[in-house]
Order: C-alpha cells, then sequence, then structure tokens
C-alpha cells in the first residue's frame, strides 16, 4: 500500500509545476495549460485523502469528478476566450491584451 504522503509529495510537485507555469509563461495557452495542472494535482488530493481517511464513503470521488467538471468547463470557456481574443488581436500573448482598456 502507497503511504499518504507519497500521493502527497506527487500532487505538490504537480501543483508547483502547474502555478510555474501560470506565473511565467506569456501565451494564454500555456497558462491555460498549468491551471489543468493544478486542478488535477487537487484532485490528487481528494482521492487520496478519500482512501486514507473516509474509503467507506464516496465523497473524495464525488469531489473529485464536480473538479472534472469545472476543469472541462474552464478549458471550454477559456478557449473560446482565446479564440476571440486571437481573431480580434492576432496574438495570445497574455500582456497584449488590453481589451478593457480605452
Amino acid at each position: 500500500m502507497v503511504p499518504l504522503w507519497m500521493f502527497l509529495v506527487v500532487a505538490a510537485a504537480l501543483f508547483a509545476i502547474g502555478l510555474f507555469g501560470v506565473l511565467a509563461r506569456r501565451n494564454a495557452v500555456a497558462i491555460l495549460m498549468g491551471i489543468e495542472l493544478m486542478l488535477n494535482a487537487v484532485n490528487i488530493n481528494l482521492v487520496a485523502f478519500w482512501r486514507y481517511l473516509t474509503p467507506d464513503t464516496m465523497m473524495g470521488q464525488a469531489f473529485a469528478v464536480f473538479v472534472f467538471v469545472v476543469a472541462a468547463a474552464e478549458a471550454a470557456v477559456g478557449l473560446a476566450l482565446i479564440v476571440a481574443i486571437y481573431r480580434r488581436r492576432q496574438s495570445v500573448v497574455a500582456e497584449d491584451v488590453n481589451l478593457l482598456k480605452w
């Protein structure tokens, strides 16, 4: 049986990689990929704690499915916004997006 700390180390590393991707990248698609990595790290934590704390209930898996739904919605809306911005500005660099400025 794999100990809980191993799952937490993997999830922390995955979250750190995703956070670095969000903070260091300029491309909007790469930023969305970093957010997806962070959401997957959260899923690993949810399922790991479910397995070690309350394996008789389905709460951890239900929360993980909810996070998957949120991630899918975020990807769909995020990619739609990126496509719309690209059609208007011909760039997906996050620093070039200033649509709310006059």
